[in-house]
């Protein structure tokens, strides 16, 4: 990567981090914080979790395509900008009404897919792949973070001191957006389908059984985690009796071993192409950690092992399921299917919210761990009877200003080389889109159709 590549990379990964953070902080917090507000129901506390998934879901693909017309950093600061007032409504809210209008409007600086368009504008195609997996490993990143420094600053600042944390950091992030994120070349600043939803893309992923299962999937994984968190701090402070600044001592151990314990099979998956093996058992993972929860949440030992299953099984799911999606999507068609992939995840974040804090009310605890049990169920049922994913890769080629016709006959020319799966040229934008079978394809062989310099 060049230094610009590098620049770009980091400082967009920085946005998107501290972003996340000031999101994902409120999780183990937020419902023990509750009780102090008025109006509260168990189910307006879901609520106020996930608002900010409702928001989300409805704006970020919408805000991605706006910044192909008005611009990247107006919608990214603009996002930001609304995300810190939705923190200061959050902060100075006495009821519970407040506090999900405030969160709501976080989710409403929907500047996910303005954020990934800008780093494919200041990268180039042979190294945006590399950009992108740096900014979501940062997000990552910032979700386990968080569930660490959320109960630490709840300890020292409270939830509301959270919120006005949260505000101070999209206002950090703005300064990195306006000063650090370097400014696009204008004939580099244009749709890109590789990163992007592009509106006549829709349908065409909409019909792929494949790609809408592995939607309901990360569907499922997010109305799950945030459901959990209805419940785990509560049963830690009034179940366990561990004081809500100490919850960190839990979560942190969990989650380093979790991350440990889930890299052998992130290899079994990529490296040994058992893909399809290790997804189903890490659904039945996440369905056997909520039978866990279920009947040990009253003992220290069975909750932190309850704990332990469901995060291997999330950290290695949110690790293979955007891998599968990009496996499986047509070529020309991969920002779509993260598109619809990201909103789908936004969706569970919401009603995981929703339906945790609804079954919280009718049947306590249990309720909302039978809940993540029967979502996990219906999941392998529907996960059961996918395809096994092809062990391919997709590559950009950058082929330049090309007329139609010199481009059928490049495409027919780039069709033929070994180890091409698939290939689509989209002249306007001078790039060849790819899929790749990596143990066929010679590394240098697609080097001649490309215009890209070394």
């Amino acid at each position: 990567m060049s230094a610009i590549e590098k620049r770009a990379t980091f400082s967009l990964a920085g946005i998107y981090a501290l972003r996340m953070l000031g999101f994902f902080m409120i999780l183990p917090v937020f419902v023990l914080y509750a009780d102090e507000l008025e109006g509260v129901t168990p189910l307006l506390v879901g609520v106020a979790i996930g608002a900010y998934g409702l928001t989300q879901a409805l704006l970020q693909i919408p805000f991605g395509m706006l910044s192909d017309h008005i611009g990247r950093k107006p919608v990214i600061v603009g996002g930001l900008l609304i995300f810190a007032i939705g923190s200061v409504v959050a902060a100075l809210s006495d009821s519970i009404t407040g506090v999900i209008i405030g969160r709501a409007l976080q989710g409403s600086g929907a500047i996910a897919a303005a954020v990934m368009a800008l780093a494919a504008d200041l990268t180039r195609e042979e190294q945006r792949t590399k950009a992108m997996a740096i900014i979501g490993m940062s997000i990552g990143a910032s979700f386990m973070l968080a569930l660490v420094l959320g109960p630490v600053f709840n300890g020292w600042i409270g939830v509301p001191g959270i919120f006005w944390m949260t505000a101070v950091l999209a206002i950090g992030g703005m300064a990195v957006a306006l000063f650090l994120v370097p400014q696009p070349q204008p004939e580099r600043s244009h749709l890109h389908r590789d990163t992007e939803a592009v509106s006549g893309q829709f349908s065409r992923v909409l019909r792929n059984p494949d790609l809408l299962r592995l939607d309901y999937g990360i569907l499922t994984v997010h109305m799950t985690i945030t459901s959990i968190f209805m419940a785990v701090p509560l049963i830690l402070r009034d179940v366990l009796g561990l004081e809500s600044a100490m919850h960190w001592q839990i979560y942190l151990p969990v989650l380093l071993g979790s991350v440990v314990l889930m890299v052998p099979f992130i290899i079994l998956a990529e490296k040994k192409h058992r893909m399809k093996e290790v997804f189903l058992g890490a659904i039945l993972v996440m369905g056997l950690a909520q039978v866990g929860f279920y009947f040990l949440y009253s003992s220290l030992t069975g909750l932190v092992v309850a704990l332990l299953l469901f995060f291997v099984a999330f950290n290695l799911l949110e690790a293979v399921l955007p891998s599968m999606v990009s496996k499986m999507a047509p070529a020309e068609s991969k920002g779509t299917a993260m598109g619809i992939y990201s909103t789908s995840q936004f969706t569970g974040s919401f009603l995981g919210g929703l339906l945790g804090g609804w079954m919280q009310g009718h049947f306590g605890f249990g309720g909302v761990f039978l809940l993540g049990a029967i979502a996990a169920s219906l999941w392998f049922l529907l996960a059961s009877g996918m395809s096994r994913p092809r062990n391919l890769r997709n590559q950009l080629l950058h082929v330049g200003d090309i007329a139609a016709d010199e481009a059928d006959d490049l495409l027919q020319r780039i069709r033929l080389v070994p180890g091409v799966v698939e290939a689509v040229i989209v002249s306007e934008e001078g790039v060849a889109y790819l899929k790749i079978d990596p143990a066929i394809i010679d590394p240098s062989a697609l080097d001649e159709f490309s215009t890209a310099e070394v």
